[in-house]
């Protein structure tokens, strides 16, 4: 993350200051396209660069998000992932852990167009678009304000999970429809439904 900042501080020192009261690199992103198209893109392609760096060095899914993904898949439920993050550090995770079978599509981030992430809601759009379902049918999984806010910018039923203790209240403040810390929940969840 600070080699973020200091790469927007190298072209842009205003925006530079301002990326550094921030520790998240979304943020970052969004400041330097504010701050010049070019710039924008530069940073976006350090950050991308540094997305996929760390797939390799990245823990295991979530505990039970395997088995939401089987869930998913044996309910007749399709499986499209969602990330502010680049969809080459998605499909390169997804890859690596052995998800493709569960994973119909990947949206990631619009590449330029950091006013289209979530909280936007075009990123769930897309998804349903490309799995062919009306967005209000869909459900979100999500571990960020954010996901809560392109949810419900969506019409989208939002599921909070919460992997931190702090997002609970957050999340049910938000007006998450479900709020859990637990994905084997969740997964147990879309057999019954």
């Amino acid at each position: 993350m600070p080699q973020l900042t200091a790469l927007l501080s190298s072209q842009d020192q205003a925006a530079g200051a301002k990326a550094g009261e921030t520790d998240d690199p979304i943020e970052v992103l969004r400041i330097a396209h504010e701050a010049d198209a070019a710039i924008g893109q530069e940073v976006e392609r350090a950050l991308t660069e540094t997305e996929v760096e760390a797939v390799a060095v990245a823990g295991p899914p979530t505990p039970g998000a395997v088995e939401a993904f089987q869930a998913a898949q044996s309910s007749g439920r399709v499986v499209v992932v969602v990330s502010n993050n680049s969809a080459d550090c998605v499909g390169r995770f997804v890859e690596a852990h052995g998800l493709g079978e569960y994973v119909s599509g990947i949206v990631g981030r619009p590449s330029g167009q950091p006013h289209l992430m979530k909280p936007n809601p075009y990123p769930l759009i897309t998804a349903a678009e490309q799995a062919r379902i009306d967005v209000t049918h869909c459900t979100l999984i999500g571990d960020s304000l954010t996901d809560i806010q392109a949810a419900h910018a969506a019409g989208t039923t939002v599921f909070g999970y919460t992997n931190k203790p702090h997002k609970e209240a957050l999340f049910a403040e938000a007006g998450a429809d479900t709020v859990t810390d637990d994905m084997q929940a969740i997964a147990k969840a879309l057999i019954t439904a």
